[in-house]
């Protein structure tokens, strides 16, 4: 509900839902900005460990208990939560189903135009070119990322684009819209973080 307050009052600054789903995004996800970056240092100081825990996953390869407990160690001596990367991102998960609930089923989204091709919010995208967009921004984003797995388990993760890309292409073009700007904002975010904060 407060979501939806929210996304009447951007409308009626704009006098464009597609607009208002915009500012909507842009909003929330500065209010998201420090569990953001907490995430993305603690990936980054997985990331800087990783040679040490290939060394460690060599020792013990046929000792698992071993190799748990000389990790945690590792984790211990140099400060960092290895659920860091993860804990944000589910703290963040209430209100991105939220958004998804109020862009799936608002009422007020039907028939209303965007821009361009896009006449209709609140049904797909006719020339799929949102979800597309949308898929290439989450390959970039996923490029940025820190990564904490090996090359074989991150050549893997790069399907997930792909099969997001295809979720999308049935889905309203404002439940796409929001998407696709918070991916790009979440890149923007990554890149000043790396650039200026987190070297």
């Amino acid at each position: 509900k407060g979501l939806f307050y929210l996304l009447q009052i951007f409308h009626r600054l704009s006098h464009n839902y597609g607009v208002a789903i915009i500012f909507l995004t842009m909003l929330v996800r500065v209010g998201f900005i420090p569990l953001t970056f907490k995430s993305f240092k603690s990936m980054k100081d997985i990331q800087r460990l990783q040679p040490e825990i290939q060394k460690l996953q060599k020792k013990y390869k046929d000792n698992r208990v071993e190799l748990n407990k000389a990790m945690m160690e590792l984790y211990k001596t140099h400060k960092v939560n290895p659920l860091g990367g993860c804990l944000p991102m589910v703290l963040q998960l209430p209100v991105f189903i939220g958004l998804y609930n109020l862009l799936a089923n608002t009422i007020e989204l039907r028939q209303t135009p965007f821009l361009l091709w896009i006449t209709d919010l609140s049904i797909k995208d006719p020339y799929y070119v949102l979800p597309i967009i949308m898929g290439i921004s989450m390959l970039i984003q996923q490029k940025m990322t820190p990564s904490t797995v090996d090359p074989t388990q991150a050549k893997i993760m790069l399907i997930m684009p792909v099969m997001f890309t295809f979720f999308f292409l049935n889905f309203p073009s404002g439940l796409v819209l929001y998407w696709l700007v918070n991916n790009v904002l979440t890149i923007g975010q990554q890149y000043v973080t790396t650039k200026y904060f987190y070297k």
